[in-house]
């Protein structure tokens, strides 16, 4: 089995391989990075008071946005997003750019939670303080709370992320060459499945793991930021 699959990774598989992994890390970072951007706005919109009528209006719009995509499988959003989105708006977009696209538009709904929630642990006090130095409530917002929130949500901003990373497994149902897809490939040439999935699941745990070090990196740092 070990031969058969190392016949096929000097045969040029590796080349695949290398794509797909290249095409799995693209779309969860880039996706969580708009994830990120999305989650933030939305968050600040359900949070900011609502006394007026344009706060309002935006809540209802995010609450619909949040429940579509947290409500709808991520294969489903695929389907939808390159076989129905990208045709009616005439936009000739390749199957990794929609995966990415659609990757961060549900990553967005998923963090403005998680942002929400990092906001709201911060103490309304600092706000209160910017507000009484003279700044306004967006720059409040942006250089005192949204700083604090995103220390206090890192670890499962990370978890996000991991969960990023596991879900590209299905972006070949929109053509995208991915990881899983490109182990696929390599089973399905010879009938042999045990020792391709076996690497593909050890990817998958070495990027993981990788990704938690990085969580933990970037904890100690703000840790001892904090005691400075």
């Amino acid at each position: 089995m070990w031969q058969v699959f190392w016949n096929q990774i000097e045969n040029g598989a590796y080349k695949d391989i290398l794509n797909g992994l290249l095409a799995t890390v693209q779309i969860a970072v880039f996706g969580l990075i708009i994830g990120i951007l999305i989650g933030t706005l939305i968050a600040v919109v359900k949070v900011v008071p609502k006394y007026k009528i344009l706060p309002r209006i935006l809540d209802k719009i995010c609450t619909v946005y949040v429940g579509f995509f947290r409500g709808t499988p991520m294969t489903v959003q695929l389907l939808l997003g390159y076989w129905v989105l990208m045709p009616l708006l005439h936009i000739n977009a390749d199957g990794l750019r929609v995966a990415i696209l659609i990757f961060g538009l549900n990553s967005g709904a998923y963090v403005s939670e998680i942002m929400r929630g990092g906001i709201n642990s911060v103490d309304n006090g600092q706000l209160e303080a910017g507000r009484a130095l003279g700044m306004k409530y967006s720059s409040a917002m942006v250089k005192i709370v949204i700083p604090q929130a995103v220390k206090n949500i890192l670890p499962t901003l990370g978890n996000e992320f991991i969960t990023l990373i596991k879900d590209t497994s299905i972006v070949s149902f929109i053509a995208v060459v991915d990881i899983t897809k490109a182990f696929r490939s390599i089973a399905d040439a010879n009938y042999e499945y045990i020792v391709p999935y076996l690497c593909l699941a050890l990817i998958y745990l070495i990027l993981v793991a990788i990704i938690t070090l990085l969580v933990r990196f970037l904890e100690r740092r703000f840790s001892r930021s904090d005691r400075k």
